[in-house]
């Protein structure tokens, strides 16, 4: 026989009530059935757990060693059981995203804020990717929310979601001679050197391919890994840029840079979520996406 958490409770509670008639009735549970489980604890633990008094019964010195030791180990089933029970309500729990660099700079802090606060259990990964390895990654099950710009690749084993919309500008130094126009197009921009996020990012594919279309060279002079330093590069005057209009509105604020609005259609951008269709979700994922696909 193996010790079980039912009989250890029953024990426990005979030792505090004082008889097995009395722990049977609160336990809800034949006084038989109590004696039967007690007789078993004994001779699983070969140890005499109880002695009868004319009150009723009491501990051995090894029954009482067992109560407390049984307490203990009674309670941590019970944390046990709690713990589980907050992971599947999705009180508790991780969530893994990845996403790409406009929305972890844009929506991200605001949102995992608000929602974090409403949730102080949920632990969050949250790692930056390229469009196409987002998608693979959530594909693969390695994510469990991707947040991405454009639709690369397979993505049969993926639930598509709308999240946010932005808005692309040309960022210049304020001295520079496209400083002064009210709005440009693409094609305008492509006799002056760029600044440039890194090889792969959804706004880099995009500038190529439409410089591609018009048949014109693409003169990336910069190539930098975040908005911040592509906004001090262009401060520089080391070339034009290309970004997000809200990313771009402190500096311009501060009259640091100046931004121009673009007019090709696709300067106006819809970020999407995709969660996995293969993989049974979270309860904390549930909420999450939930906050997410909801958040202003």
């Amino acid at each position: 026989m193996r010790l079980d958490p039912t009989s250890l409770r029953l024990f426990v509670r005979v030792l505090e009530t004082g008889t097995i008639a009395a722990a049977a009735e609160q336990e809800h549970i034949a006084a038989s059935a109590v004696s039967k489980r007690i007789s078993e604890l004994e001779a699983c633990l070969n140890a005499q757990l109880l002695t009868r008094t004319n009150r009723g019964v009491e501990g051995t010195q090894a029954g009482k060693a067992l109560a407390q030791l049984s307490r203990g180990v009674l309670h941590q089933l019970d944390e046990v059981h709690a713990r589980m029970h907050e992971y599947s309500q999705g009180v508790r729990g991780e969530v893994r995203i990845v996403a790409n660099i406009s929305a972890i700079t844009q929506f991200l802090p605001r949102q995992l804020k608000a929602f974090l606060d409403q949730h102080p259990l949920i632990q969050i990964q949250l790692e930056e990717r390229i469009s196409s390895e987002i998608i693979e990654t959530v594909a693969q099950h390695q994510a469990d929310i991707g947040i991405f710009t454009e639709v690369l690749g397979n993505t049969d084993s993926l639930t598509i979601h709308p999240y946010q919309s932005d808005r692309l500008v040309l960022i210049t130094a304020n001295q520079h001679p496209l400083a002064s126009a009210r709005q440009l197009h693409f094609v305008d921009t492509l006799a002056y050197d760029y600044v440039g996020l890194h090889t792969g990012s959804a706004i880099n594919n995009k500038l190529l391919h439409a410089a591609a279309a018009v048949e014109k060279p693409f003169r990336m002079r910069i190539q930098v890994t975040s908005y911040e330093a592509l906004l001090r590069m262009v401060e520089q005057d080391l070339g034009i840029g290309i970004m997000p209009q809200d990313i771009a509105r402190p500096y311009v604020n501060t009259q640091r840079i100046t931004a121009i609005p673009l007019e090709d259609a696709w300067a106006r951008r819809n970020l999407k979520l995709c969660t996995s269709n293969q993989h049974p979700m979270s309860q904390a994922t549930r909420r999450l996406l939930e906050h997410l696909t909801l958040a202003d």
